[in-house]
């Protein structure tokens, strides 16, 4: 059944290869379950239902890119997305949580078109990759801000908007130990670095007092406080506009470079360099993006970190299948992840945020029509607490320097669109 499942002969490999795979990306990404609850639990969603959606969706997104694309690469809730769930639309734009989920299931919707109609190529392809990698980049420094807020190793200030947190207390002090412990594990290629990092982090956090935790095993909590709780009819609002753009061409950048790389690792690729089935794993997020959105968590996407379980050599579709195997079986450790603290999840957001910036060495800093934009892009995020305007700024600044620079072949009509979309919605729905 599996041979004809996932035709495992014809890409050289065996079951055992799979599931030791798949083992290896869970560990590689597992550290989401423990993220995704603290954070978008600020927003006043409940979250123990959230770590059981951030599970099914996760174990979904990964069984339909497994059963359907047959590729080795897991999805689950994505990191930058679910910050700007939280911390933009619901806690600085006011919108409540159950509209976020709204805005969520519609750019998973429009994605799911785009995929139909295979317009994603179009897409991208009018998107240079000066600002594609300034988007990345812009996202990573989004994650470290909130990461050291987090951690309170940056805290506000009335004079100073940000300065120094108290270094003395527990919370920064061991925010920082988990940081280093993750990069001198990532360094030494161990595999699950960052969740070790976190579960040492909250072990020690335990050890010390600062935290508690009440066993490691347990029924599932409930999922109906957030199941179809998402206001689909309040995104519609014209200033939700630009954030549904946002979560769309975030997940489309994302998903669309993560497929593509980790094919290419994988020599999932045809003679032209082009996946095969690519227009099923897009189906795959877009699904896993609404269904996620009706169980109450922000954007799945596919994860780079597949590539640690196509190193390990998976090749195939039962890579992913383990992966959401994985996921459900998490479902009954949810004490476990109520007992970790913000700042034992901070030192993860910050690795992420590392690298994610490596995206500007892609940057042709020589090109000062390049670079201008792709700082403004990546420094927007942070500083104005939002993804969707930095993008905004991005193509705006982008399309403004090329025209008056004179360099119109840089330059092309859905560029020229957005740019002037973005400043009607910043001049007039701010």
């Amino acid at each position: 059944m599996l041979e004809r499942l996932f035709q495992l002969s014809a890409h050289q490999t065996t079951v055992r290869t799979e599931v030791l795979a798949g083992i290896t990306t869970f560990l590689t990404m597992a550290y989401i379950l423990f993220v995704n609850p603290n954070m978008l639990a600020e927003t006043g969603m409940d979250k123990g239902a959230v770590f059981v959606a951030t599970c099914l969706a996760a174990a979904l997104g990964s069984l339909i890119m497994g059963l359907l694309a047959n590729y080795p690469i897991a999805l689950a809730p994505g990191m930058g997305l679910n910050a700007f769930f939280t911390y933009t639309v619901v806690l600085t734009m006011g919108y409540k949580w159950q509209v976020a989920l709204g805005a969520v299931f519609i750019s998973g919707a429009l994605f799911f078109l785009l995929s139909i109609f295979k317009v994603r190529e179009w897409i991208i392809n009018s998107i240079p990759m000066a600002l594609r990698s300034a988007i990345a980049a812009g996202i990573g420094l989004f994650l470290a801000l909130i990461a050291l807020k987090n951690a309170g190793i940056v805290v506000d200030h009335p004079a100073t908007l940000v300065t120094l947190g108290d270094m003395t207390q527990a919370g920064p002090l061991l925010a920082t130990l988990g940081f280093v412990i993750i990069v001198a594990l990532a360094h030494r290629q161990v595999t699950g670095a960052v969740m070790i990092g976190i579960l040492i982090i909250t072990g020690l956090s335990i050890a010390l007092g600062q935290s508690s935790i009440d066993g490691v095993f347990s029924a599932p909590p409930s999922l109906m406080p957030t199941l179809l709780e998402l206001d689909i009819a309040g995104a519609l609002d014209i200033g939700l506009i630009s954030v549904i753009f946002a979560f769309l061409f975030v997940d489309l950048f994302d998903t669309s470079g993560t497929l593509i790389g980790v094919a290419q690792k994988a020599k999932l690729v045809d003679e032209s360099g082009k996946m095969p089935k690519l227009g099923r794993a897009l189906l795959a997020d877009s699904t896993a993006t609404m269904a996620g959105a009706a169980m109450g968590t922000s954007t799945t996407t596919s994860y780079i970190e597949s590539a640690a379980g196509i190193s390990a050599g998976g090749r195939t579709g039962l890579t992913a299948c383990v992966v959401a195997a994985l996921f459900l079986a998490c479902l009954f450790i949810s004490p476990l992840a109520g007992a970790v603290p913000a700042y034992a999840t901070a030192p993860a957001l910050f690795f992420v945020a590392v690298l994610m910036a490596g995206g500007l060495t892609q940057v042709h800093w020589d090109d000062i029509t390049d670079a201008a934009p792709v700082v403004v892009t990546a420094l927007a995020m942070p500083l104005t607490f939002s993804i969707a305007n930095g993008i905004a700024f991005g193509f705006i600044t982008w399309c403004a320097v090329k025209l008056l620079a004179g360099r119109y072949k840089d330059l092309n009509p859905a560029l020229l669109v957005l740019g002037g979309l973005f400043i009607v919605k910043l001049g007039f729905f701010a």
